[in-house]
């Protein structure tokens, strides 16, 4: 797994399909629904005839930390939900979500909600089998 300062990721050779259904089925396991998804790909195509790879954004909610969050900074929901990315690349299928420790720079007094919620997509990420 690697860490950006805004995101974690785990590259696998599942195909994007593949690796869709397993981050689902993690983020369930961890306390998380998908509110909206995007993809990316269709869009593209759609809008401007443009091709490219299998690209989603899943917009991963946790309800209680969300709420204890909001309830400690009511702007925080600009930053609402956790975006879940999978996309194919040239070394197969990345699955990556947001750091919620970087939402701690712009609202400080969320840091405990963000360590959990860090806590949780990490364990989700590790779950996407790599091979």
């Amino acid at each position: 797994m690697s860490t950006k300062q805004y995101g974690m990721s785990v590259h696998t050779s599942l195909s994007p399909e593949a690796a869709e259904a397993h981050i689902r089925q993690s983020l369930s396991d961890e306390g998380f629904g998908i509110l909206s998804e995007i993809d990316v790909a269709a869009t593209l195509k759609a809008k401007l005839g443009v091709e490219r790879k299998p690209y989603k954004i899943l917009g991963a909610c946790n309800p209680p930390l969300a709420n204890r969050a909001l309830q400690a900074d009511e702007s925080i929901g600009l930053l609402l939900p956790c975006n879940v990315v999978v996309y194919e690349d040239e070394d197969g299928t990345v699955v990556s979500a947001i750091e919620p420790l970087a939402m701690v720079e712009l609202s400080p007094g969320v840091q405990d909600i963000a360590d959990e919620a860090h806590d949780a997509l990490e364990r989700a990420i590790q779950a996407v089998p790599v091979g």
